[in-house]
């Protein structure tokens, strides 16, 4: 303060300053010996800096006072330029659910494990446990609860024959001449049908081709429903096969690929997996509905070609030849198989084509007797052929299960009779066809899942995804209990 005040009063006596200064000078060696002493020690000793000792400094000397007219204020000092620390944004807390105490079904037995609880983290199952020996839970605060007393765990559905696109109904067949925008309306009512009903896979076997308005693009309007569901885990998860390859003259030309011979089929099917298709749908009902209107070479021809693309084949057959051709041509599932018989069982068998069943399409139309005045449902001919056409489906069927074949579910919701959430219906149509319950179960889950060439469709099992359901009651012994979804894990 000696130096502030002497410049503030003027003051210029020569020995006080002379006093100051040598003050101030013995002052700062000082201090400057025993800082670098410090950080010699500092050095040595520990990576760690020591507290700075608080220093009295004492007032340095006074300057001459500047006049008014020149005085400017002290210098303002310029902090050393920092780097911002890093920002670091919070870890998302995991969303963490305990189903507990309830049953699983897994489709591979006729007997519920009892006492289940099943801990899923950010969608995935981490454990599958004994609800009496759950072990550590770790916090209470961030799990969630959900009570599964007497509902009975279930694998997310796979439904093998569909057609998201379209709605079903009686009038199925001139729906699909409906504009892209009202197809893609009827994709998104499905989906959410598909959902609640417990369906985590769809296999779309077929839909109009059109400009997609949503992406542009020309081609099936299923493709692109696919893609855009991938980014919404509300949805059902879809394979899609594009559109319906036929023998021209054999459908409506505006909704189906029709070709004129063979060269042309399989440059359309090579055409269908350029588009994006995950399979290729070969139609082997043709203009004489009692023939396939292709041969084995010819199918084996596509086949082969397809299968050399990493994709698969199906092949749509409600009449015997149809399925033989199929059959020993060596598709990977026949659709339908109204008329099966031994030998082209045996023949499924030993190629290991599947059987996708679809007796809920004869089903449906059976109830249209009722509901409609449409004449092939309604009058009493039309009854009559139905029932008989329902009863050879259903001996198909037993024959395809009796010869080792691999049956899967399907409702041809859409391009069909039947509605997106109806797969239970399937799963009863296979119980009164002669199947266990738990088989036909096993034919709408990990069957399904098999066909689909996805090993997290139809299962669960620890470090899978939580795609599953909580039904009332017992799908092993009563599929009716598949009606009775009650809880959608990964809709959560």
């Amino acid at each position: 303060m000696v130096y502030a005040a002497a410049a503030m009063t003027g003051s210029c006596d020569r020995e006080t300053i002379d006093l100051e200064r040598r003050r101030f000078l013995a002052w700062s060696a000082a201090a400057s010996v025993a800082f670098l002493a410090g950080c010699e020690a500092t050095t040595r000793l520990s990576p760690v800096p020591s507290p700075t000792p608080s220093v009295d400094r004492p007032t340095p000397a006074a300057r001459p006072p500047r006049s008014p007219a020149t005085a400017t204020q002290p210098p303002t000092s310029t902090p050393e330029p920092t780097q911002a620390a890093p920002t670091i944004s919070p870890r998302p807390a995991r969303r963490r659910v305990l189903y507990r105490d309830g049953a699983l079904a897994d489709g591979r037995s006729d007997r519920l494990t009892v006492g289940v609880s099943v801990l899923v983290e950010d969608g995935v199952v981490r454990w599958i446990r004994p609800s009496d020996d759950e072990g550590p839970l770790g916090s209470r605060s961030s799990l969630e609860v959900v009570d599964a007393s007497g509902s009975t765990i279930v694998p997310g559905l796979v439904d093998c024959h569909s057609h998201v696109t379209l709605p079903g109904g009686a009038h199925w067949i001139e729906r699909a001449s409906d504009p892209p925008e009202r197809l893609l309306a009827y994709a998104e009512a499905n989906g959410r049908l598909l959902t609640a009903a417990g369906v985590r896979w769809a296999r779309d076997v077929g839909a109009p081709r059109g400009r997609d308005p949503i992406d542009g693009r020309v081609r099936a309007l299923s493709l692109g429903v696919r893609d855009r569901w991938r980014d919404r885990p509300e949805m059902p998860r879809i394979r899609a096969a594009g559109t319906w390859l036929v023998r021209t003259g054999t459908r409506p030309a505006e909704i189906t690929l029709g070709v004129p011979d063979a060269a042309a089929l399989l440059d359309a099917a090579l055409a269908q997996l350029d588009d994006g298709a995950d399979l290729v749908k070969l139609y082997l009902d043709g203009p004489d509905p009692t023939r396939s209107p292709w041969t084995t070479a010819e199918v084996r021809r596509v086949v082969e070609a397809v299968h050399g693309r990493g994709a698969r084949v199906t092949a749509h057959a409600t009449n015997l030849d149809g399925a033989t051709v199929a059959a020993e041509a060596g598709v990977d599932a026949i659709e339908h198989g109204f008329v099966l018989d031994a030998d082209v069982a045996r023949t499924m068998a030993a190629k290991g084509v599947a059987l996708v069943s679809t007796l809920t399409v004869l089903r449906s139309w059976l109830t249209f007797a009722r509901t409609t005045r449409l004449e092939r449902f309604a009058s009493a001919a039309g009854r009559a052929a139905l029932a008989e056409r329902l009863e050879r489906a259903e001996a198909s069927v037993r024959a395809a299960h009796a010869a080792g074949v691999s049956v899967c579910t399907g409702t041809d919701f859409g391009g069909g009779s039947a509605r997106a959430n109806q797969l239970a219906w399937e799963v009863e149509s296979l119980v009164a066809a002669g199947f266990e319950p738990w088989e036909a179960l096993a034919a709408a889950t990990w069957r399904g899942g098999e066909l689909l060439g996805e090993p997290t469709a139809g299962v669960i099992t620890e470090g899978g995804p939580a795609d599953f359901i909580l039904v009332h009651g017992d799908p092993t012994s009563d599929p009716a209990a598949l009606w009775r979804v009650w809880h959608v894990a990964w809709a959560l």
